[in-house]
């Protein structure tokens, strides 16, 4: 365990959790109208911090003000927030009125005999804004759409059943995610929440504590900066019930098994430290399954700009970053493909890779890579092509977490393709918290059946098909984190969900869907979809203009913002 906090500070953190202690029977007594009221009260802070908050998280991340890249801190910030908290009230108004979070959504089935819930789009503002995008969580088999509607609620089902303080061991790079589990924390859990903020994100703990304000105030939240001393001790401190963290498992394990050889001789024998409950996300290496078609020049350009996003989104420093792109080799289209892919590399607008490490981990990708290419500005983003037989373990084991974007070449097409490479992304990649899988539209209907007992196939909590998993994390009523079925001695991406605010009952997976081609084209090739370049592509010239005013219509939805939405969103 890392060296614990001084005395006056350890004082400080054991007066803070006694504060938490009244405050989870605060909470116990708190009715489900009135917590609903309270997050209603903690969007209106949002909204009124939001400009500070992307100033800040820029500021952070080296951008200027005028970059298009401001608008992604706009999306995964205030914006991914705002709509979690909506989602939350709603849930918990709903519960309140004796009604299923789920009643009215149209359950359907899936391979495996599973339930399917539909969660994006869910209202009419969804359907515009997001058109031609879509989400359905997939429920483990056996189970009955009656069951599934009765048990979502999670902790709302029972208010004054609560469960202690929880620790939330925040993130370090996407802005909204320590936010976001706090809510999870309080809302599904019933637990109070201490937040421990992680050092890289710290200049915005004033701007955290004034836009989480009604929670402080309430009494079931405390905010607490400081390193690893301070988080291993409330970690290992009586008075914290559950411990959530996001970040890598090597954070993960010095947390459950403590460090160095002692640490890892712990997890060997499986005998955690750490002697509560935890949950995690965690990361991986995610894939994007490239299923060969018959594609326009068009689309290859498209698609490689697609997959470039999901690499340099965040300069790389997202634990859903796409890290290899598995195509094939039998693919006539395959060596134009990756030109296009090389191309939209090289081309897309340089930015400092921030996050601490990042120089580093570059430089061991090129080490272990020696026939890489470096790619972009002053060599700043690294390629890495498997097809000539390199040894792609090290590949498929180390999450980067740097812009480095590996190709896995696989012989097959059709359906045997896409089988070789589901066997592949479950055997051989380290994670399962999120794949993609890119097909057009006259392949996938070819594959009919295939494809989606394909998709059951796959193993992994969130799969998007012609979209990008993010689409997952930010949509508030999908849950977010890895495949069921990890333990903390094997945790892989993680264990446990969060976001879900319909505050479904152990779902399975989350499946988005989007358009292959966008808007106009999609139209011409037969897919209703009206969304242009999404605003997250890294090469979305107005993306920042559109950031902001989808968080602004996200402070107060209203079908008279929606033009300007879309006004910036053509300008893509």
């Amino acid at each position: 365990m890392a060296d614990s906090p001084e005395g006056a500070d350890r004082a400080g953190l054991d007066a803070l959790l006694a504060e938490l202690a009244d405050g989870e029977r605060r909470w116990a007594a708190t009715p489900l109208a009135e917590r609903a009221g309270l997050l209603d009260r903690v969007h209106a802070a949002v909204a009124a911090e939001a400009e500070a908050w992307v100033r800040t998280a820029s500021r952070i991340k080296q951008l200027p003000a005028d970059s298009p890249y401001t608008g992604e801190e706009w999306m995964s910030g205030p914006y991914a927030l705002l709509t979690s908290l909506d989602a939350l009230a709603r849930t918990l108004r709903a519960v309140d009125a004796g009604r299923s979070p789920l009643d009215g959504a149209r359950l359907g089935q899936a391979p495996g005999g599973r339930v399917s819930i539909p969660v994006l789009p869910l209202t009419a503002h969804d359907r515009l804004l997001l058109n031609g995008f879509s989400a359905e969580v997939w429920m483990p088999p056996q189970l009955d759409a009656a069951t599934v509607r009765r048990q979502a609620g999670l902790g709302a089902l029972h208010p004054e059943r609560t469960a202690g303080v929880g620790l939330v061991l925040g993130a370090g790079n996407i802005t909204a995610i320590a936010p976001l589990d706090v809510l999870y924390e309080l809302i599904a859990h019933n637990r109070v929440v201490v937040l421990k903020l992680n050092p890289t994100l710290g200049a915005l703990e004033p701007v955290y504590r004034r836009a989480l304000a009604p929670l402080i105030e309430h009494g079931v939240l405390r905010i607490v900066a400081g390193g690893g001393e301070v988080g291993g001790y409330l970690a290992h401190h009586p008075g914290v019930a559950h411990v959530h963290i996001t970040g890598s498992l090597a954070t993960h394990d010095v947390v459950a098994f403590g460090p160095g050889e002692e640490g890892r001789a712990r997890k060997a024998a499986g005998t955690p430290l750490l002697d509560k409950p935890m949950t995690s996300e965690l990361g991986g290496v995610s894939p994007v399954i490239v299923v060969p078609g018959v594609w326009s020049e068009a689309d290859l350009r498209y698609q490689a700009e697609h997959i470039v996003t999901q690499r340099l989104h965040n300069s790389g420093h997202n634990c859903i970053a796409s890290q290899l792109v598995v195509v094939s080799s039998d693919w006539p289209q395959r060596e134009a493909f990756l030109d296009r892919l090389r191309t939209a590399l090289r081309r897309a607008p340089a930015r400092p890779a921030w996050y601490p490490g990042s120089a580093q981990r570059l430089a061991d990708a090129a080490a272990s890579h020696p026939g890489a290419e470096w790619q972009g500005a002053e060599g700043s983003r690294l390629l890495v092509d498997l097809g000539d037989g390199t040894d792609a373990a090290t590949l498929e084991t180390t999450e980067y977490f740097a812009p480095v974007l590996g190709v896995l070449s696989l012989p097959g097409t059709g359906s045997d393709f896409l089988d070789r490479a589901v066997e592949t992304a479950n055997r051989d990649l380290v994670g399962t918290l999120g794949a993609n899988i890119l097909v057009d539209p006259a392949t996938l209907k070819g594959l009919g059946r295939a494809f989606d007992d394909a998709l059951a196939a796959l193993r992994y909590g969130t799969i998007a098909v012609n979209a990008w998993t993010a689409l997952g994390f930010l949509t508030a009523t999908a849950p977010w984190g890895a495949f069921p079925g990890h333990t903390v001695d094997d945790a892989q991406s993680g264990i446990g969900v969060v976001h879900n605010a319909l505050l479904i009952d152990g779902p399975e997976r989350t499946i988005v869907r989007g358009p292959f081609r966008p808007c106009p084209r999609s139209l011409a090739g037969g897919e209703f979809a009206l969304f242009p370049k999404p605003p997250w592509f890294v090469t979305a010239r107005s993306a920042a203009l559109t950031g902001r005013r989808i968080t602004r219509f996200a402070m107060k939805p209203s079908w008279a913002r929606m033009p300007a939405v879309f006004t910036a969103a053509y300008r893509a």
